[in-house]
């Protein structure tokens, strides 16, 4: 895959890949990953898509400077200027987790205008799943904005998302997914402005559910598909059904025996849904 860089206004840089011809399908990749989350559905999609893969800013290969604000209508303003340039007017676009919260964000907010809309699990206007764990992480992350201890807090990623993290993430133990973790924490360690800019993120990312996008909903005037996993503890799936009975053009369709990381476990099904939704 190419690799790519999309400069925002303000000096932020998003490095993406793409791969393929067609009309343009990007695919937001969740907290803590990298584009490489999506790599096992790129070969299915290439063949009718230019599949776009950016990395979300702190994230991969983008920007991670202490100097950005990292707040949520920071991330929505990238993203709006990134799919202007990138990906077009009215863009194919799908996100998981954190990349779906930026791109219900910047839809709320009339920055992104999709054609078709795809969410895959997130928290949508739900209480964040296990907040006793969000809180911790919160404060640890803040943490880094203590000089000396952004130091250290780069080091302590190593142990807590080990690699064997990312297999307990998908239902099916794909081996493969230690490789996905093992890649999207390779160069933290030592990285004390990493830390400081995470410590930004944790102190203004919304910890409080989203009710305000059950407002959003009933507004939303184009396709909707919701993709869930069946086996994803964190996002369950009467979230995305409560999300469906407020959409005018919601549709929901569920991966079976699949978990966090769905194209792990079943990449070509991924892809399948993908295709026929935005095909």
């Amino acid at each position: 895959m190419r690799l790519r860089l999309y400069h925002h206004s303000d000096g932020a840089r998003v490095a993406y890949r793409e791969r393929g011809a067609g009309p343009p399908l990007a695919l937001l990749h969740s907290a803590l990953l990298s584009h490489k989350e999506w790599e096992p559905a790129v070969e299915q999609l290439a063949d009718r898509f230019r599949v776009v893969l950016p990395d979300l800013p702190l994230h991969g290969d983008s920007e991670h400077r202490p100097g950005h604000p990292y707040t949520i209508d920071w991330f929505c303003e990238v993203l709006a200027g990134f799919a202007a340039e990138v990906l077009g007017p009215r863009p194919l676009i799908a996100g998981h987790d954190a990349g779906a919260e930026i791109l219900l964000g910047a839809v709320q907010r009339g920055s992104l205008q999709p054609a078709r809309l795809v969410l895959m699990p997130n928290r949508l206007h739900a209480a964040a799943p296990r907040p006793w764990r969000r809180r911790a992480w919160r404060e640890a992350a803040s943490a880094g904005a203590i000089p000396g201890l952004d130091w250290l807090l780069s080091y302590a990623t190593r142990a807590v998302f080990a690699p064997e993290r990312g297999i307990s993430l998908s239902a099916r133990a794909n081996p493969a997914a230690a490789d996905l973790m093992r890649h999207a924490f390779a160069d933290v360690p030592g990285d004390a402005a990493l830390a400081r800019s995470w410590a930004k993120l944790a102190r203004t990312w919304p910890a409080s559910p989203q009710t305000q996008l059950l407002g959003l909903y009933p507004r939303l005037q184009l396709p909707v598909l919701l993709l869930w996993a069946d086996r994803d503890k964190l996002h369950p799936l009467h979230i995305a059904e409560e999300a469906l009975a407020l959409l005018p053009q919601g549709q929901l369709r569920v991966l079976e025996s699949t978990g966090f990381l769905m194209a792990y476990d079943d990449p070509v099904g991924l892809a399948r849904e993908l295709a026929a939704f935005c095909g």
